[in-house]
């Protein structure tokens, strides 16, 4: 599990700063100044009545994921589509144990009666980037194990196979974890899924791209390059190719494979009218209409709102309502 820790001895020294999320020490002790604190899972939320349960996959690494189930008969037979998650926090905070992550994926789950996969992928700086990449990777194909399998060993997990439908699977991550589904939806089209499973939709909420050269009311010149958009992929990735123009995050960087490819049949790429990142959203968009994609693509948009609203909100807003259940339809 991820854990967010505020270091209280002053006297140690500090190496670097990525603020105001991130300080490292010289002892190379790393303290998240932010995000939400970890929660455990609950048998039945109160609020939605949604189970959760934690489940650790691999062990070299270590790897695990919080599993979400919504309230359903315990004589279902009715199989339900299943979301793998991606959470956000710039590659560098949160956890799919986040109290943050937790309560937007029981409104989630709950809405769109899908069971959730939601990934403790490692963090940078200590695990920089493509690790977490890679964790999910592993994850996805964690859970594709399950099909065509109903046989119960050490690790497999039995709410997939009692109630995951395969022929209905979803990816999806807001923020980070959007950029993390991109990267992982591209992988499913120059690779194979275990038992040949497809992904059939994924969802990219206020995802994280850019690259060397602002587009449309993006800041310019020098102010351009002091966005934490920009500085951010140089502290998780500083080894990246090309740098900030990495396909991973720049789809239209140099060398970039065609956006073509996608392994998926449907996508959702959501945006908020305030956010820093809602120009990206639309031209990713419109990069995936022109690259020649088989798929169905759209936009969405919620005004009025900034970066990940819907998880941060404490209350279920008019706005967030309309941001859950748009994603809860998506996941049919």
């Amino acid at each position: 599990m991820t854990s967010t820790t505020i270091a209280t001895n002053t006297a140690k020294e500090i190496a670097s700063e990525f603020l105001p999320r991130i300080r490292i020490y010289k002892d190379g002790t790393v303290e998240r100044l932010l995000g939400s604190p970890c929660v455990p899972p609950s048998p039945h939320d109160p609020q939605t009545r949604v189970s959760s349960k934690d489940f650790t996959f691999s062990h070299n690494p270590n790897i695990s994921a919080r599993l979400y189930l919504p309230n359903v008969p315990q004589n279902q037979t009715q199989k339900l589509p299943i979301l793998v998650y991606f959470h956000g926090g710039a590659f560098c905070i949160e956890s799919a144990f986040s109290f943050l992550h937790h309560r937007y994926l029981n409104r989630l789950v709950s809405e769109a009666q899908v069971i959730a996969v939601s990934v403790e992928y490692r963090l940078a700086p200590e695990n920089p980037l493509p690790i977490a990449y890679e964790d999910c990777w592993v994850a996805l194909q964690w859970v594709t194990s399950h099909a065509n399998n109903e046989e119960l060993d050490d690790n497999k997990e039995p709410w997939l196979l009692n109630y995951g439908d395969f022929d209905r699977l979803y990816i999806g991550g807001d923020s980070a974890g959007g950029n993390i589904a991109h990267n992982l939806a591209m992988k499913v089209g120059a690779e194979s899924l275990f038992g040949a499973v497809k992904i059939l939709g994924a969802f990219l909420s206020h995802p994280y791209f850019w690259g060397s050269k602002p587009i449309g009311s993006e800041p310019k010149g020098e102010d351009f390059k002091k966005t934490m958009e920009y500085k951010v992929w140089d502290f998780v990735y500083p080894s990246a190719p090309g740098g900030i123009d990495n396909p991973m995050v720049n789809p239209a960087g140099e060398g970039a494979p065609s956006m073509a490819v996608l392994g998926c049949s449907k996508l959702l790429v959501c945006v908020a009218g305030k956010d820093q990142l809602r120009e990206r959203g639309v031209w990713y968009c419109d990069l995936v209409r022109e690259s020649g994609w088989k798929g169905e693509v759209e936009l969405f948009e919620v005004e009025g709102e900034d970066h990940c609203f819907h998880i941060f909100s404490e209350t279920e807003t008019e706005n967030v309502k309309k941001m859950i259940k748009r994603l809860a339809s998506f996941l049919l």
